[in-house]
């Protein structure tokens, strides 16, 4: 074992083991719980922030807690529907999904990001995730929806809502000691044979209400929560359920729908939900097994 030379080398230990010291409680919290981290933004297409988020889930694992990813694919979505030709079209925030468009969505999902990831994470640690579609054994069912747009309903195509969730398949890989990679597409209820492209933040909502998790994060691109945009100095960094539901109509149109998702898991009993900025490597252990965390954390009213 080498030895501390100099006062600088004795000073960075002493940081590095006062981190350990401070993640202790956070281990023993969060042991043996689910944790739902919903995987987005820079995130996905960066190959460096690809990695440390697949090292960091390795890492929860490692130390004996149960993560479980859910994604979407957003850009990779754009840009194979592109190089098929199929223009995308967004109303009211959603991606209008046509018959054409929702085979690519599949194709990507469940054929491309989930095995990327999946071998990401096994590079870190060998055969320890799994993908998962959320068309996969009852895991999701949907229902189409529209959005109302300038005071008309618009038709959105294979676009719905999570309308229930069987978890089973998702504790089997959890009991087998495996990282399950869900994508979020779901079977529509209503038409079989049919397939539905739904918000992955709702997802992750979704499912972390059905397995009961101790927390929800979702990676995004900024910082955390601007209660007055953009004035930088509004960073929420906790707000309870209450506070978040009447804020809410007045928050910026991309922050709606993760802000949501946190609400919704923490009405629907998750115990803490949180966005983070997915740019910074490593900023899902910051916000777990550190005491001050990192973004913003929705908490019960």
């Amino acid at each position: 074992m080498s030895t501390l030379h100099d006062s600088s080398d004795f000073a960075l230990a002493s940081e590095k083991a006062q981190t350990l010291i401070e993640s202790l409680p956070w281990l023993r919290r969060f042991r043996d719980r689910i944790i739902v981290v919903k995987f987005g933004g820079n995130a996905m297409v960066s190959p460096e922030l690809q990695a440390a988020f697949a090292e960091d889930m390795v890492y929860l694992r490692t130390v004996g807690l149960k993560p479980v990813v859910v994604h979407g694919g957003g850009p990779q979505i754009s840009a194979m529907l592109n190089k098929f030709g199929i223009e995308s079209e967004f109303r009211g925030g959603y991606r209008v999904t046509n018959t054409e468009a929702i085979d690519v969505v599949r194709m990507v999902l469940a054929g491309q990001i989930s095995r990327e990831l999946v071998g990401l994470i096994n590079q870190s640690g060998a055969g320890l995730a799994a993908a998962v579609s959320g068309e996969d054994a009852g895991l999701f069912q949907g229902r189409r929806r529209g959005v109302v747009v300038d005071g008309e309903e618009v038709d959105l195509g294979h676009v719905g809502d999570i309308v229930h969730v069987d978890p089973s398949v998702v504790f089997a890989h959890l009991d087998a000691g495996r990282i399950p990679v869900v994508s979020s597409l779901a079977p529509d209820m209503d038409h079989p044979g049919h397939s539905l492209n739904v918000n992955a933040d709702a997802a992750a909502a979704a499912l972390a209400v059905a397995l009961q998790a101790e927390k929800l994060v979702v990676l995004t691109d900024v910082p955390g929560l601007y209660s007055d945009w953009p004035n930088r100095d509004s960073l929420v960094s906790s707000i309870s359920a209450t506070e978040l539901r009447e804020l809410l109509p007045k928050l910026e149109s991309g922050m709606i729908p993760k802000m949501t998702a946190c609400l919704d898991a923490v009405d629907g009993g998750v115990s803490r939900a949180a966005i983070i900025d997915g740019r910074q490597p490593h900023s899902i252990l910051l916000e777990i097994f550190t005491t001050r965390g990192i973004g913003t954390e929705v908490v019960p009213a």
